[in-house]
């Protein structure tokens, strides 16, 4: 005799069409720069150019607080930290629907910049400008763990305080107080306990700068390589060991870019006068030595970072608001934008399905080919501006462009339909 069939109508066609025909889950982005941390999205399928007015607006949020953090956006929440009045917050956001679900309290505010926050699975990690360190739960902002920068730590920021944003690696929490004693730091990730502290360079300013860590894996060596105040350092993920040092950065009035790791070699620049470096990192008998393969002073950069896409490295020179594109190897710079167009100020980018997305001080956002061959725009528009400049970087993921423009963050939809 045959059986009824009990299962549910929805679940006997999963059963039948398999696991693909679920709805995929959108990629995350759960931290500055990216799950990869080079500022590449893993988007295909997008927009080739742009209605005359932009990408259709999926939200708006408002209600962030003042800031130029980036955003960092994992499962149904999109996450940016904000000051409102004296104090620092991380604001969680619905990712479908722009509302704020959460802001949790960080520590008080001050330099006006911020970091991203960071997250991993149910917990994200925030810092704010005092150096106020906070682990919360993503489900309701409650606060698990906190740890302070100057009191725990002994660090020391500049002009501008903490912006860095942490790095979860495994079961540790890298980040960077400065402290003389401590110009690194690994915490358990669940408890904030010490697992180990990195003493600044010898005879050099144990400051912090503006920069995030970022983890290479150089002649089989695990290190977080970082941009400080001294210069760009190498730390041995095991001990927390201070490896290398190259300080052509060194002292400047702000090191801000992050680093980006290509296997043995390390991409890094500074802007206020300095220039970019491609280093390549040797590892005999666990010492590492440091090769400059080249610097050149006109691929400098402030803040609105750099992206390597194959062969070349795109971004702005200093702040000029004039991008470039330089081939990786040798430095050398194959185009620059030549006219000023409506795009003023530092320009901030990021990288997905084969184009730039540069957003200027002024708000103005453009789509450009990423191509060795000239620079070509490809469409462009504005976003509403508010208080300060557009010094956010942008962020492409699940077919989604965010834009934070001070107190308002702009969701716009730019898959391809």
């Amino acid at each position: 005799m045959r059986l009824p069939c009990l299962l549910p109508a929805c679940l006997t066609l999963f059963l039948l069409a398999g696991p693909a025909a679920a709805a995929e889950k959108e990629p995350d982005w759960p931290r500055f720069r990216g799950p990869e941390q080079n500022n590449r999205s893993p988007d295909t399928g997008l927009l080739k150019e742009w209605p005359e007015d932009g990408p259709p607006v999926v939200w708006k949020a408002t209600g962030l607080g003042s800031g130029f953090s980036s955003i960092t956006v994992a499962g149904n929440r999109v996450y940016t930290l904000g000051n409102k009045g004296r104090l620092s917050y991380v604001v969680a956001i619905d990712r479908d629907k722009g509302k704020i679900v959460w802001s949790a309290e960080v520590g008080p505010a001050g330099g006006n910049l911020g970091c991203t926050p960071t997250v991993d699975g149910d917990r994200v990690y925030a810092i704010g400008q005092q150096g106020d360190l906070v682990c919360l739960d993503t489900s309701d902002g409650t606060r698990l763990w906190r740890r302070n920068f100057d009191k725990d730590f002994g660090g020391t920021a500049g002009g501008w305080q903490y912006t860095e944003s942490p790095l979860v690696d495994g079961d540790r929490l890298i980040c960077t107080p400065g402290g003389k004693d401590a110009v690194m730091v690994a915490l358990d990730k669940k408890s904030g306990k010490v697992l180990w502290k990195c003493p600044a360079p010898p005879e050099t300013s144990a400051t912090a700068g503006y920069s995030s860590p970022v983890i290479a894996e150089a002649g089989g060596l695990r290190q977080y390589v970082q941009l400080v105040d001294a210069g760009v350092i190498g730390v041995s993920a095991k001990d927390g060991q201070l490896l290398w040092l190259y300080d052509k950065f060194g002292r400047n009035t702000a090191n801000i870019p992050t680093p980006t790791v290509l296997g043995d070699h390390v991409f890094c620049a500074a802007g206020y006068g300095k220039g970019a470096a491609l280093l390549k990192l040797t590892v005999d008998d666990g010492k590492v030595s440091v090769k400059e393969v080249y610097y050149n002073y006109r691929m400098r950069n402030k803040h609105g970072g750099l992206v390597v896409v194959g062969d070349y490295v795109y971004g702005d020179e200093d702040d000029r608001g004039m991008p470039f594109c330089a081939e990786l190897k040798t430095g050398k710079v194959v185009w620059q934008k030549k006219d000023r167009g409506p795009g003023r100020g530092s320009a901030s980018v990021t990288y997905a399905d084969g184009h730039l997305y540069f957003v200027w001080d002024n708000g103005v956002v453009a789509l450009v080919e990423a191509s060795p061959k000239e620079y070509r725009e490809v469409s462009t528009f504005s976003i509403p501006k508010t208080a300060g400049p557009s010094w956010a970087h942008p962020v492409v993921v699940g077919g989604r462009l965010y834009l934070r423009q001070n107190d308002t963050l702009w969701c716009h939809d730019v898959k391809q339909r």
